[in-house]
């Protein structure tokens, strides 16, 4: 045999380029963007607004900023925007405490591993109703019952905090390890104490890092509430924009902004601590003596685990 009586098996050339896409997908996809198109063409009509007023727009706003400069901060501390301030994160922070204390235990009744659907249903239609009413409205509808001040802004931003703050809890129970909850049924364990012992410890953390995010979403939203006499330095604020004295205003968003900021640094550590907890990782044997020693407190002896022969 000779060299030219072998046969070479052709080499195909490789492939360049990204792979193609299935037909449907890219279907699916140029579907979707055109959609996103028409909607967005179709809102701009309604907004009665022409390309020379988005490009006039800087212009008008630079003017602004530059009437605001330098800030008048004495003016306004010296009218108590520093009290004010500190109103708005009282606003905050309690109305925050009112939606923790209120979802975190309706949210065990909405979620589905927990709740039966007679239950389940109406409580998440409660969380959705409430979510729907912007604080504002309710801030408004408020001021009817308790007047002016910082009572109504709590009060409105503690019932929309009830929605929001019950929805994210309920999902976070629903995704929880039903491990703990089985352990503790099985060492005869009542409903109260799966909750208690298997549900809560679980679920807590998380939570509480919710209840931070929102209250940083609260301090923007109590800011915004004193626009209608409902407490907190949203009031100052509209009080030096109705006469037109830029400089204070200035110096009132700058304090808001600075307040906003520190808040939300030091919320957002403190929710990746508590979330984040330790740093230390919980292996199998570690889970397993933790549940042994929960189902013997339940029983009411000890439950010793043998030991593990050495490797």
């Amino acid at each position: 045999m000779t060299a030219a009586d072998v046969i070479v098996p052709e080499q195909s050339d490789p492939p360049t380029g990204r792979p193609e896409r299935p037909m449907a997908a890219r279907n699916w996809r140029i579907g979707i963007t055109a959609a996103i198109i028409i909607a967005a063409m179709w809102s701009w009509t309604g907004l009665d607004a022409s390309f020379q007023d988005v490009l006039d727009a800087p212009g008008k706003g630079w003017n602004i900023v530059k009437q605001m400069w330098p800030p008048d901060f004495k003016t306004v501390v010296d009218r108590g925007a520093v009290g004010k301030i500190f109103e708005s994160l009282y606003v905050a922070w309690i109305g925050t405490m009112i939606g923790a204390i209120i979802s975190f235990p309706l949210s065990f009744f909405g979620a589905s591993n927990v709740a039966p659907a007679a239950l389940r249903v109406p409580i998440r239609l409660l969380f959705n109703a409430i979510r729907a009413v912007p604080e504002l409205i309710v801030a408004m509808l408020l001021l009817t019952v308790t007047g002016l001040g910082p009572w109504a802004g709590a009060l409105a931003i503690g019932l929309h905090s009830v929605g929001t703050l019950g929805k994210l809890s309920t999902e976070v129970i629903e995704t929880s390890d039903e491990g703990p909850l089985e352990a503790i049924s099985a060492a005869g364990g009542t409903f109260i104490e799966k909750m208690r012992w298997g549900m809560v410890p679980q679920v807590l953390p998380t939570v509480i890092g919710y209840w931070l995010f929102r209250f940083e979403i609260n301090v923007r939203a109590s800011a915004v509430l004193g626009l209608i006499g409902a407490g907190g330095i949203g009031g100052e604020l509209v009080s030096q924009l109705n006469f037109r004295n830029f400089p204070q205003v200035g110096a009132v968003l700058l304090m808001v902004i600075a307040m906003v900021l520190i808040i939300d640094t030091i919320s957002g550590f403190a929710r990746r601590r508590i979330i984040a907890g330790s740093g230390r990782k919980i292996d199998d044997d570690d889970h397993n003596a933790s549940t042994e020693a929960l189902a013997g407190l339940l029983l009411g002896d000890s439950i010793m685990r043998p030991n593990k022969p050495n490797d």
